[in-house]
């Protein structure tokens, strides 16, 4: 929905493109010592060191696939999309340091939509202490499109990838998981009543931590430093974007390994046990194809145990085992079930 506070509402026309730029990036203040130029040049220039390593990343949000503005607020959209950019970053165990933003955007949308958008990603800028350095803006024709691009670093060889888990390796994941996918379906519930009845008034109270982590994720940009702190180093590490059960199969893939999930470790919050309950949803299926959690995903030797055994950051989920043992889900009956990947595909027919 594009409310705001204002009553008058500007046209980007009356700003034209490199105004429109110049006002809605006005605030962002150069904070990294590596941001040499920012915004207002052909390209910003970042430094370099030669004991360091670049990582870069981006991702595409797309107004009717990846978000509904009838529920997001537009000052929400803009620090998601700049947290799932970031989320990919800690994946890799950098450290972010800058963004580009580009939109594309139909003239629905007046100067102050774009205002509460871009207020969005000043705050998750100011939040994650990152630069804004670039970016651009055009026309569309098919409502909000919104682009962004994340640089990180880090210290040469400390780069962590998918495809290192080693046999033995345990399986740790961050947080809980499958809140933000009940965020969603209590979301498009309260959709479908307001278009019947537009006079009602939703009572979200009782799923207020489900419905902050679909609108306002946050990407763990502490995991990296707990770690570091523990003296733990992952083998592998990947986020959760499309869901456990997807994220688990990449690992396994490009690691060449397999893998037991125990069901019983899986971590869930409360509020996601008693809205499946009440769904009649089961939750181990949500926290396996869910997705949208942010949290991170990763590998560790089985030396590393009692380092992180009882730490309230992480849940050891599972183990790597040979490839030929395949990837199983241990039921809390002790089955083991082949892991299928169900996690949300924004280019299937059924996301369309």
């Amino acid at each position: 929905m594009l409310e705001n506070k204002n009553t008058s509402k500007t046209s980007i026309s009356e700003l034209g493109e490199f105004g429109l730029i110049d006002h809605l990036t006005k605030n962002f203040k150069i904070k990294q010592k590596t941001t040499l130029k920012g915004i207002g040049d052909d390209a910003a220039v970042l430094a370099a060191k030669s004991s360091e390593e670049i990582v870069v990343t981006t991702d595409l949000l797309v107004e009717g696939v990846h978000f509904d503005l009838s529920y997001m607020p537009l000052k929400h959209l803009g620090y998601k999309a700049v947290v799932v950019n970031l989320s990919d970053v800690y994946a890799m165990n950098a450290e972010a340091t800058q963004i580009t933003v580009s939109i594309g955007v139909s003239n629905r949308f007046p100067v102050e939509a774009l205002e509460e958008l871009y207020e969005g990603i000043h705050t998750a800028a100011k939040y994650y202490n990152i630069d804004v350095v670039g970016g651009d803006t055009t026309s569309s024709r098919t409502g909000l499109i919104i682009s962004i691009t994340a640089v990180g670093r880090i210290a040469k060889g400390k780069s962590v990838y998918r495809s290192t888990a080693k046999e033995s390796d345990l399986l740790v994941v961050t947080g809980d998981l499958g809140a933000a996918y009940l965020g969603l379906q209590i979301l498009e519930r309260e959709k479908k009543v307001f278009e019947v009845n537009p006079q009602s008034q939703p009572d979200l109270e009782a799923y207020t931590y489900l419905i902050e982590r679909q609108l306002k994720p946050e990407a763990r940009k502490d995991v990296s430093k707990l770690l570091k702190e523990l003296e733990v180093t992952p083998t592998s590490m990947i986020d959760i974007s499309d869901g456990l059960s997807s994220e688990i199969l990449h690992i396994c893939k490009q690691s060449k390994v397999g893998c037991n999930l125990y069901e019983d470790k899986i971590p869930l919050d409360q509020q996601v046990i008693s809205t499946c309950e009440e769904f009649k949803m089961d939750s181990t299926t949500i926290a396996l194809s869910g997705g949208e959690d942010y949290e991170l995903l990763f590998t560790v030797k089985m030396d590393d145990f009692p380092k992180i055994k009882g730490n309230p950051n992480f849940s050891i989920i599972g183990h790597i085992t040979h490839e030929k043992e395949g990837v199983h889900l241990v039921t809390r009956a002790n089955e083991k079930i082949p892991l299928i990947a169900r996690g949300w595909n924004s280019l299937s027919e059924d996301s369309k």
